[in-house]
């Protein structure tokens, strides 16, 4: 899932669609690795070795999808050693995140891990506000979509789709031993996105000043109700709660890709290529918050419910500090002419990193 969704799903670009899906495998199969060891840390510190079994490569994929998330805010615009610099810090923080909470604030590893989509996509941001390039106010010329690049990008997102339940639902079995739970995690995520796919489209063509479907809409705001009940998912129940969130999630999202998108890059500078405050930060968001109140409603007392609520507050804030902060860093440490970054006129040009022998046998 992580590899060919995200892999073909950034395969948008016309001019960068090699570096999109090949980028993507190279910092995937990086990203997991330094997740393991990361991970592992603990178990080598209690038994001196790193213990490596199905649920901590699931883990490190969860970990990698996080960074791949962050590289979407900048892509186009790096080089392989960026991503890869990316991937290790990005990793590194939201790790040291998942420990802060689980040590501290005794948060449950599932909701822990389910934090990806917020980390990834802020820390994304701050990175793209860093790494901003004067003239990015008007689109770059090579920052396009085609009709075979959508196509192949179209392909990760049904990819992803068609997995997202069993990404967000995989961990609870695990964790939970409760076959029941793990079930109701994919029919809730299933339905989320069902909805959010409809909702998708219907918001698209009404936001569009010709009546028509955007193709960017399509690609990524259909996942967001996959994004909002897989942070929400403990807290889920019933069926049409499921559906609500869903059909909030994609309505955030299309209208964030519509307006958000375009005021944050004229009003703050940050130039998102893929839109991840709109596809995956402002839905994680969204199922933060109906965690909070669908736990406070299912409290006990009142004691139960304002200590949660304060807890979970808590969690919000040290994610997005830690990350917002960690974003900021990696893009001071990028900005350095040392890392070599591509000149403005060769962004989003699959030439500047791969061989393309019919060019240069023209030459």
């Amino acid at each position: 899932m992580v590899i060919l969704g995200f892999g073909f799903l950034a395969t948008f670009l016309v001019r960068y669609s090699f570096s999109g899906a090949g980028f993507t495998l190279l910092v995937a199969a990086m990203a997991v690795q330094w997740a393991v060891i990361l991970n592992g840390v603990e178990s080598m510190y209690d038994r001196g070795k790193i213990r490596i079994n199905m649920r901590s490569l699931v883990v490190a994929e969860m970990c990698t999808a996080s960074s791949l998330i962050a590289i979407g805010a900048v892509l186009g615009k790096t080089n392989p050693v960026h991503l890869l610099l990316i991937a290790l810090l990005e990793i590194s923080g939201f790790v040291l995140n998942g420990w802060l909470l689980q040590t501290f604030l005794k948060v449950q590893f599932l909701n822990t891990i389910m934090l990806l989509h917020i980390f990834g996509a802020f820390f994304g941001l701050m990175l793209s506000w860093v790494l901003y390039r004067q003239g990015s106010e008007q689109q770059h010329e090579k920052e396009k979509i085609d009709r075979k690049t959508g196509l192949f990008s179209v392909m990760g997102t049904l990819f992803l789709w068609m997995f997202w339940p069993s990404f967000n639902s995989v961990l609870v079995e695990v964790d939970h031993l409760d076959r029941g739970r793990s079930l109701r995690a994919v029919y809730s995520t299933y339905l989320a996105l069902a909805v959010s796919a409809v909702t998708a489209a219907g918001f698209s063509v009404l936001t569009s000043p010709q009546g028509k479907l955007n193709l960017f809409h399509i690609q990524r705001c259909t996942l967001a109700g996959g994004v909002a009940i897989g942070v929400a998912m403990s807290a889920v129940h019933l069926p049409w709660v499921a559906m609500a969130i869903g059909f909030a999630a994609a309505l955030i999202s299309t209208l964030g890709s519509r307006y958000i998108k375009p005021l944050m890059l004229f009003a703050f500078e940050c130039h998102d290529t893929c839109g991840v405050l709109s596809v995956h930060g402002l839905p994680g968001i969204l199922g933060w918050m109906v965690q909070l109140f669908l736990q406070i409603a299912d409290s006990d007392d009142l004691t139960t419910a304002v200590r949660f609520a304060v807890f979970h507050i808590c969690t919000l804030l040290i994610t997005l500090s830690l990350s917002m902060s960690l974003g900021l860093i990696t893009g001071f440490l990028l900005k350095c002419n040392f890392w070599r970054p591509p000149q403005n006129k060769k962004c989003f040009d699959d030439q500047v990193f791969w061989e393309f022998p019919h060019l240069s046998g023209k030459r």
